[in-house]
């Protein structure tokens, strides 16, 4: 024996490992990193600008510029699920939501170094608190994620970035001004409302994260059940399906030939071995 195989694995979950191990490379050649790092690089210009203005920065800039800084990224994360060749990807025998769990995982350790840069070009005395303002961050991250995924499942895009971060763009920008007041999703370090306000950004974390998970699966194969009383009109399909295998099965007889007559009666000659035809030529 080569090896004692752990507790668990089976000869698929190996061959599915390997899978996923010989995906890295090509994953990583087709991630767009052009586009996360332009998403990046706006986001920690966006972050800078409280410092960089020169004058005296008050909690409001500060918490807004990251603000900023967290859209810029995940206006970069809407393109992570591009993937040219999808198409053929989805042969390999893994499954879909590990692909895009190791394009995730291949993304987390830059953004996160990315996230803790943009912290710290906050002046200290206008930075808000680092673990509120990051469930912010995380929660337009999932959006974005979850957008994209969507539109992977329902729509087989092969290129959702587009239309994702067109759409978390105008979320972004009407958010502030639409969401009810009572959920305190925008207010400022200091306010009373701040912590109410990031409970429910919590919820919407969680929420994301739900729908990029359950989007990242493989859609259930479409079965065409036959409802209760439904007419043979509303089952068309299942109705010529039914019919085909009631009927019966017809076997093909022949007869043996004989020697001074063909197959199935003929004559040598041509004619017909019944029925008074014609035997021979006139």
């Amino acid at each position: 024996m080569t090896g004692i195989r752990a507790a668990g694995d089976t000869p698929v979950r190996e061959a599915r490992r390997g899978a996923l191990l010989t995906l890295v490379r090509p994953v990583a050649r087709t991630v767009p990193w052009r586009a996360l790092a332009a998403g990046g690089a706006l986001g920690l210009l966006a972050a800078a600008v409280p410092r960089l203005s020169g004058g005296e920065v008050t909690p409001w800039a500060g918490v807004n510029a990251l603000r900023a800084a967290a859209l810029c990224c995940a206006l970069g994360a809407a393109f992570l699920l591009d993937d040219p060749a999808r198409q053929t990807t989805a042969a390999v025998p893994v499954r879909r939501v590990l692909r895009h769990a190791l394009r995730c995982a291949l993304v987390l350790p830059p953004a996160a170094a990315w996230w803790t840069a943009a912290v710290l070009l906050v002046p200290e005395e206008a930075r808000p608190p680092a673990g509120d303002v990051t469930v912010e961050a995380a929660t337009a991250l999932a959006l974005a994620l979850a957008g994209a995924a969507f539109a992977v499942r329902r729509l087989g895009a092969d290129r959702p970035g587009q239309g994702v971060a067109a759409s978390l763009l105008v979320t972004g920008v009407l958010a502030p001004l639409l969401t009810p007041a009572d959920w305190a999703l925008f207010t400022v370090p200091g306010d009373p409302r701040w912590a109410d306000g990031h409970g429910h950004w919590r919820l919407l974390l969680c929420a994301a994260l739900l729908a990029a998970a359950v989007c990242c699966t493989e859609p259930a194969r479409r079965r065409t059940l036959r409802r209760a009383g439904a007419t043979p009109r509303e089952t068309p399909e299942l109705n010529d399906l039914t019919v085909r295998q009631s009927q019966p099965v017809r076997r093909l007889r022949t007869r043996p030939a004989r020697a001074d007559k063909g197959v199935w009666g003929r004559s040598p000659q041509g004619g017909t071995g019944r029925g008074g035809g014609r035997s021979g030529p006139a």
